[in-house]
């Protein structure tokens, strides 16, 4: 059912295949003006890819997938350093690493490399399913509701189940600099779902809150712990502190809380600051510029309504 639902992007053939010669990653990057491919030749290449942001989100988990499968086809003896490498690449977001993790038990155990990987897919679908019907249940007739990043398969598939319920929403989407997932992925694909949007900057979100347009504020989670903290892209902190002010609620989406790990264990990756001096290909600073780059906020329990699971809200 809810590949009907979904916008193209978010259909697992756009995010990555298996061929014969490696594995497909749809560059993010280049959407939404031109779809180009980046074929990984081997778990090598496609830890690379993952790590140079040719995906994001939660693109890098079916990317990882795929190279297990490939790595399986074509080099069984390295199956270990892929899952290592693999996990390695994206060190805030734990939910690869376990899936790689549970991939590998279940292979030790003697089930079939060819069953499990399918299996893991349909298991995220039915996931995106079920954490979209408890999202579309904190939505309200009227709602404006913000986002922040390329907020996936759960938001997208909650604010759709939404208007297909009859309830009024539109969606304010911050373009997300330096690489600009709002204004390249999630304002097209919401567009491409009928849904009412409006592109806005990263530092709009507090003025349309104290306008009263903005009532929800929701986003996925790079990571979630247990205790309600939410890890996810720089910008995310700044929107749930002007929207614990205004007294909006905010909701994160997690589809597997870290529940072995406290806020102290939290790595957050410093990426190269020259991305932030241009956009686009085009440069917005001087090269003599100072830059720093933090990819994610950490934000308290405190700031977070509640956190939505596969079990329920926490």
């Amino acid at each position: 059912m809810i590949e009907s639902l979904l916008p193209s992007f978010l259909r697992h053939e756009n995010i990555s295949r298996v061929t014969a010669d490696g594995v497909c990653i749809t560059d993010r990057r280049r959407l939404p003006f031109e779809h180009v491919e980046v074929l990984c030749r081997d778990y090598h290449e496609s830890a690379e890819a993952i790590r140079s942001m040719v995906t994001q989100g939660g693109g890098p988990l079916e990317a990882a997938l795929n190279t297990v499968l490939f790595t399986y086809r074509k080099d069984r003896e390295s199956l270990d350093d892929a899952v290592r490498l693999l996990s390695e690449a994206r060190p805030t977001n734990t939910t690869m690493r376990r899936e790689l993790e549970g991939v590998m038990r279940r292979y030790a155990s003697g089930d079939e490399m060819e069953d499990i990987i399918p299996s893991v897919f349909s298991h995220y679908d039915e996931l995106y399913d079920r954490l979209s019907d408890i999202g579309e249940g904190v939505i309200e007739d009227g709602d404006g509701i913000l986002t922040t990043c390329f907020p996936e398969h759960t938001f997208m598939l909650s604010v759709k189940k939404a208007v297909l319920r009859g309830k009024r929403v539109e969606v304010f989407v911050p373009e997300t600099r330096p690489y600009l997932q709002g204004a390249h992925l999630t304002e097209p694909c919401l567009r491409e779902m009928g849904i009412p949007c409006f592109l806005i900057t990263d530092g709009m979100g507090a003025h349309f809150m104290r306008e009263g347009r903005i009532r929800k504020y929701m986003t996925a989670s790079d990571r979630a712990l247990s205790d309600r903290t939410v890890v996810n892209k720089t910008g995310t902190l700044a929107n749930a502190i002007a929207a614990h002010y205004y007294g909006i609620p905010y909701y994160a989406f997690s589809v597997s809380p870290d529940r072995e790990r406290s806020c102290d264990d939290i790595i957050i990756e410093y990426r190269d600051g020259s991305s932030i001096k241009s956009i686009a290909g085009a440069r917005t600073a001087a090269e003599e510029a100072e830059a720093l780059y933090p990819c994610f906020d950490i934000i308290r329990p405190e700031l977070v309504t509640g956190i939505i699971t596969e079990g329920g809200i926490i």
